[in-house]
């Protein structure tokens, strides 16, 4: 990941990749971490909001997730787009129980916005988190022992692995605006 494939112009965040063919790092490309980290608290929740333009070619895995600030996991991919046209919504209680879903994503020139609300399940102990693409619900899953563990948010744009090879060999970009985190927590 390389900071020079990081822009913000006109409120747009935009990620790029470069093909550069080397054997060892066929791109480089960039990613954003929070400076800050998140947690839902007993009792609460939070809201993350953005929209997106989000290439969907094979060897393109752009990506809009949280993952733990101490071990792994939890992980909640708000959003992963991982080469084959759809858009997936996963939560990892370890990394072989995963609840995931794919639907097909609508055009991916076009801006969508994503959402996801974590809320205590009602138990203080578990995080429920319901996706959302265009404002329609997509699917809800649990995390299992989610309640007051630390979170990263990553704007992220990697290339090929998940998402197949070979990747595209001209420059790609991801971009992302509105990006919006809201507290339910008390």
């Amino acid at each position: 990941m390389d900071s020079s494939h990081v822009s913000i112009s006109n409120n747009i965040l935009t990620l790029t990749s470069d093909y550069t063919g080397a054997s060892d790092y066929a791109y480089t490309s960039g990613t954003v971490y929070a400076s800050q980290h998140f947690s839902v608290t007993s009792g609460g929740g939070l809201d993350f909001t953005a929209s997106f333009i989000a290439p969907t070619q094979r060897g393109t895995w752009p990506a809009f997730w949280l993952t733990a600030t101490e071990g792994w996991p939890p992980e909640i991919d708000m959003a992963e787009w991982k080469g084959d046209g759809k858009i997936s919504f996963n939560t990892f209680n370890t990394s072989s129980v995963v609840a995931a879903h794919d639907v097909d994503y609508p055009d991916a020139g076009d801006w969508h916005t994503v959402k996801a609300e974590l809320r205590d399940a009602g138990n203080g102990v578990h995080v429920k988190t319901t996706f959302y693409l265009d404002g329609v619900v997509q699917t809800s899953q649990v995390g299992a022992g989610y309640v007051g563990k630390g979170f990263w948010l990553i704007i992220d744009y990697q290339m090929e692995g998940s998402s197949g090879s070979p990747g595209p060999t001209s420059k790609t970009t991801y971009q992302i605006k509105g990006l919006e985190v809201v507290s339910h927590n008390t």
